[in-house]
């Protein structure tokens, strides 16, 4: 008997660009110490200058030291956040923590969209566009991880506790400070604390922003990741994968020579991973992962089923095209060998 092969695939695009939250907590001194690796990596000095003029502002210093005096209070609440578990598609009770702290900072209305997001509207004066700053609720770690904060010397350890906890914290921080110094912006304010960033949530809360039944976004601002020196206004494509092999299954004795799924499988990783070293050895950054397999019963149970979970990413359509390529090429080339071998 044979087996056979299912493959099920998502696209995402992960977008990050220059943000307020960012200008405000990198403070005059250190956008002036800035400036000269700016013009190196070709940021234009008109906007080096706005950047500098905006420090300048009374209202913006005095958000900077807000900012500053606000940082044991800022802890405290990382801490709490952190301690809330927020594993993949369990992120509502700290949802709910969020949105409260949210009502408790002051803006002009605080609800939870269809898919869990939590947003906050901060009306500007003209309201003519809309800017998002957001941060991610949920963890990497799956349920039942420890996540409570330990402290080494100055340092907070955690599991979740940078990514991205530390980005919601910094998003109230940025609010407060905001509030605090009375600065009202031209355009709205949306603080949003989105689901699903990790792994298989594969940023279902931000497609959902972006989604037929989402908001009218013109700037949106994502604080995430561990660097603070750095900010990313590109795009890296992904390709996540979940590939299962299928077949009869049987004892490993008695149904010995039957289409085994884990032969399959492991010639897929093995054809695919050979061709993708290659593919990713020149040209733009291109990258790919088994990061997740599975399936079997026992050590004497010809499986029902294996399966691989995989990523690819690149900043180029076409090389994440080839990369998807050279997947489906492994993947089918496994199967037919594996089906060719069945003595049964």
């Amino acid at each position: 008997m044979s087996i056979i092969v299912n493959i099920n695939h998502d696209l995402m695009m992960r977008k990050l660009v220059s943000c307020l939250s960012i200008l405000m907590l990198l403070g005059a001194g250190t956008l002036q110490a800035q400036k000269a690796k700016s013009e190196r990596v070709g940021m234009q000095k008109k906007y080096v200058d706005e950047v500098e003029t905006l420090a300048k502002r009374p209202a913006v210093k005095k958000a900077f030291q807000i900012i500053l005096d606000l940082e044991p209070e800022t802890r405290a609440e990382h801490i709490l956040l952190t301690e809330i578990p927020a594993p993949p598609f369990k992120e509502e009770i700290r949802g709910i923590r969020f949105a409260e702290m949210i009502k408790a900072i002051g803006v002009d209305s605080v609800w939870t969209d269809g898919v869990g997001n939590i947003i906050a509207l901060r009306k500007g004066k003209t309201r003519k566009r809309t800017i998002v700053l957001d941060a991610h609720l949920d963890t990497v770690f799956p349920e039942g991880t420890d996540v409570t904060v330990k402290y080494d010397g100055d340092t907070l350890k955690a599991p979740g506790i940078g990514d991205d906890t530390r980005g919601l914290a910094v998003v109230l921080a940025v609010l407060k400070s905001m509030n605090k110094a009375e600065i009202q912006t031209h355009d709205d304010v949306m603080i949003i604390a989105t689901v699903g960033e990790e792994g298989l949530g594969d940023l279902r809360g931000v497609k959902h922003l972006y989604g037929d039944n989402g908001i009218k976004i013109d700037i949106h601002i994502a604080v995430d990741g561990g660097g603070i020196g750095r900010i990313v206004n590109g795009a890296v494509g992904s390709l996540r994968y979940r590939v299962t092999f299928k077949g009869p299954g049987g004892h490993s004795y008695g149904a010995f020579g039957l289409a085994n799924p884990h032969n399959a499988l492991g010639r897929a990783m093995h054809y695919f991973a050979v061709s993708a070293d290659e593919f990713t050895r020149k040209g733009i950054k291109t990258t790919y992962n088994v990061g997740v397999i599975g399936g079997g019963t026992s050590v004497n149970s010809i499986p029902f089923e294996s399966w691989m979970e995989v990523d690819m990413r690149s900043e180029d359509p076409e090389r994440l095209k080839g990369m998807n390529d050279l997947l489906h090429s492994a993947v089918q080339k496994a199967l037919k060998e594996e089906n060719q071998m069945k003595r049964m």
